[in-house]
């Protein structure tokens, strides 16, 4: 029963964090297309885009915290695990637990970063503050808060399967699990 309840939340994670990834890459092709966009204006009519430097500001936030938690995922996030790696070698037990604690003290992180911006996001939703030029280019802060505070929420739940399963790849471990049983 355990296991299919932590199955169910691996799925329901992996799903979101590949979608969220998507959208994030979604949110590159648009900056892309207004990076270009701009440029042509440049050079053709003498006149930048106005507000591109607002939109890019805008979307490498989103584009950072969007493709987050399927990074945490896949087991891609920079880091420096060559000691890990010579332990594992010798000390496989404490390379895991090593590996679990690192994956525990993430998941705590994201968390505090998820709880601290979510009522950001509540306030900014309330008061529709924006950031930009005014009269020229203004874009809302709340969707910046409000993927911050998904995309870490999303990486905190990612690590804490990751510390539950002691695998770093929690839904390799589920398709372990389910095709052992």
């Amino acid at each position: 029963m355990l296991n299919s309840l932590l199955a169910g939340i691996t799925r329901i994670a992996n799903t979101l964090a590949i979608a969220s990834n998507a959208l994030g890459t979604l949110v590159v092709l648009a900056l892309v297309a207004v990076l270009n966009i701009d440029v042509i204006a440049r050079g053709l009519f003498s006149s930048p885009l106005k507000g591109t430097y607002e939109m890019v500001q805008f979307s490498v936030v989103m584009i950072v915290f969007l493709q987050l938690a399927d990074v945490v995922r896949v087991d891609r996030l920079t880091r420096s695990d060559g000691f890990l790696n010579v332990l594992g070698q010798r000390r496989p037990t404490a390379a895991a637990n090593m590996r679990r604690i690192i994956n525990a003290l993430s998941a705590i992180f994201m968390g505090l970063i998820a709880y601290i911006t979510f009522p950001e996001f509540l306030h900014m939703w309330e008061t529709q503050d924006y950031f930009g030029v005014p009269g020229l280019f203004t874009l809302p802060w709340w969707p910046v808060k409000l993927v911050i505070s998904f995309g870490t929420a999303l990486a905190c739940v990612i690590f804490v399967l990751k510390v539950i399963t002691a695998h770093d790849r929690p839904h390799h471990a589920m398709q372990k699990s389910e095709s052992d049983a």
